[in-house]
């Protein structure tokens, strides 16, 4: 299943009271991010509505002049609902995660019913998507 990688810039309008980026445009960019995911793999994209942020938790500031990294996949489909799994790296440190977390979206109807999406994941291409994808499991536990 296709990935979504996005890259900002972290500017002046986007840093807090301390000097560092502001947790809530960080969740921005974050949602954002898987949901560019979801649409891509829907063929209404209008109909995809953000029900729960997972564990969304910063490990180290970013500042002024950093690139932020977000990364999206698609971790679990279920019949009208899917979970996205976003990573956050800063500047050319790929492997050093900033954050990570999980997004449920539920696919509507034009009456807000729940109807199915047709997302159907692929077979695990590595031990990190295999990893990602329990956790993704053990959300509902």
């Amino acid at each position: 299943m296709e990935k979504v990688k996005v890259s900002r810039l972290v500017k002046s309008e986007d840093l807090n009271h301390h000097g560092t980026l502001f947790a809530g445009r960080m969740a921005e960019w974050f949602v954002e991010t898987c949901f560019v995911c979801g649409a891509m793999h829907t063929e209404k994209p209008e109909n995809i509505v953000c029900v729960n942020i997972h564990g969304l938790t910063f490990t180290q500031p970013a500042t002024k002049g950093d690139i932020i990294n977000l990364e999206a996949r698609i971790a679990k489909a279920g019949r009208t609902s899917f979970v996205v799994y976003g990573k956050i790296t800063k500047n050319n440190n790929f492997k050093e995660i900033l954050s990570d977390g999980f997004i449920t979206f539920v696919f509507v109807d034009e009456n807000n019913k729940p109807v199915p999406h047709n997302i159907v994941l692929d077979e695990p291409e590595d031990e990190e998507e295999i990893n990602i994808r329990k956790r993704a499991e053990s959300l509902e536990k």
